[in-house]
């Protein structure tokens, strides 16, 4: 164990035998702030397991015995109020943000499972990040993007890939560079977006707004240019950014997909067969581009950004229109000029910059064909190198 695991290791709720109330207590936000000093991006306290944090993707365990259930409850309800509490009791499920400072913030989610309660908490860096510290390889394509003033740009990617981390970068420049008014809709709010340039409303759904739709609709009424949706869960969610996109505001969000294609699939069809029509003319006139990433493990122990972007030019607009997004593809990769990149591309680019494993690349290329000469490629026998012929005999001069 490295020694800044060790620091983590050491925390009474691991060392402790007869913590009690007021120790927990103190342990908690001591425990939550060596994880931001140690470089993790969650700590997971779950009862009758070992405890671990995640750097860089990896699991690192704190200890080799699992956290009896009673410290688990402790750990996990200490930094509870009241009412937080009652709502992990109601509905045996809770997600909450939690500050210390002003430079101390994380994601909570408590859960009550088999063997009592469990808690994972995400480190929020203090500020947004600016977008060339993201990895995106072209950030003039990403601030083509922002400088719509109306349309809808969508982040997507899995679990844990930063999505939340590049939608905050992209408030964080228009709120930079433009003159608005930016409203966020977020469960919960993780980066604090003080207002620059604009003025930044952010509500958080459960303390300031009862859900995501109902948040929207009266944003709708607050003279936003920018609205920031969390997550597009739904069918009423997605219909209104949607809406609110094609009546001139640049709308943010994001959603758990893997491609460009998978993105428009999902977002097209949950509406029922009736409303493909008009919702697919809806979405060709007001989409602006699709930003999906992963975070691979790099060579050098760290994460790299893979990433596929998604220009809504004509072309894509048509095959939206007229329901041809196996076509995607094909339109993405000749809409090189325009910055889209496929994943697949961004992923062999990694792969020659030797940033990533063979291994991680065959694991994230999709298109079977490139993933077979790929891999014939590296099991190819080196080729012998060619015989160097002998250097020609220098004559003699003299007598013979």
């Amino acid at each position: 164990m490295s020694s800044d695991f060790a620091v983590l290791a050491a925390n009474p709720l691991f060392t402790d035998p007869a913590l009690d109330d007021a120790t927990v207590r103190e342990a908690m936000p001591r425990l939550l702030a060596d994880c931001q000093a140690a470089g993790v991006s969650d700590l997971h306290l779950s009862a009758q397991a070992r405890p671990f944090v995640r750097r860089h993707g990896q699991i690192h365990y704190l200890t080799e015995q699992p956290l009896p259930a009673d410290i688990a409850e402790a750990a996990n309800l200490a930094l509870l109020d009241e009412a937080q509490f009652k709502e992990l009791q109601e509905t045996s499920d809770l997600e909450l943000a939690l500050a210390f400072g002003h430079d101390q913030r994380f994601r909570a989610c408590i859960a009550i499972h088999k063997w009592g309660v469990a808690g994972s908490y995400r480190i929020v860096p203090p500020q947004a990040r600016p977008l060339d510290a993201l990895g995106y390889p072209d950030l003039e394509v990403l601030r083509r993007l922002l400088a719509f003033h109306n349309g809808l740009i969508l982040v997507t990617g899995p679990v844990n890939s930063g999505k939340t981390a590049t939608l905050a970068a992209l408030l964080d420049e228009v709120n930079r560079t433009r003159s608005d008014h930016i409203i966020t809709v977020e469960d919960p709010i993780e980066y604090v977006i003080p207002s620059d340039q604009c003025i930044v409303t952010q509500r958080q759904v459960g303390d300031h707004t009862e859900t995501f739709s109902t948040a929207l609709r009266a944003a709708l009424r607050q003279d936003p240019d920018v609205i920031a949706i969390g997550e597009l869960r739904d069918l009423e969610t997605i219909n209104i950014a949607i809406t609110a996109a094609e009546t001139g505001h640049l709308v943010l969000g994001t959603m758990h997909t893997a491609d460009a294609a998978s993105t428009l699939s999902r977002l097209l069809d949950v509406f029922p067969p009736s409303q493909q029509a008009q919702i697919r003319a809806m979405v060709s006139e007001s989409l602006r581009g699709i930003l999906c990433q992963r975070l691979l493990p790099a060579v050098d122990g760290g994460s790299v950004l893979a990433t596929e972007i998604l220009v809504a030019n004509l072309a894509v607009g048509n095959l939206i229109r007229e329901n041809k997004l196996q076509n995607l593809a094909s339109v993405m990769e000749t809409g090189v000029r325009d910055g889209m990149l496929t994943m697949d591309s961004s992923v062999l680019s990694l792969y020659r910059a030797g940033r990533i494993t063979l291994e991680v690349a065959l694991a994230n290329i999709g298109n079977r064909a490139l993933r077979a000469l790929l891999e014939n490629a590296a099991n190819a026998p080196a080729e012998p190198a060619p015989a160097v012929a002998p250097a020609p005999e220098k004559k003699r001069f003299g007598l013979f």
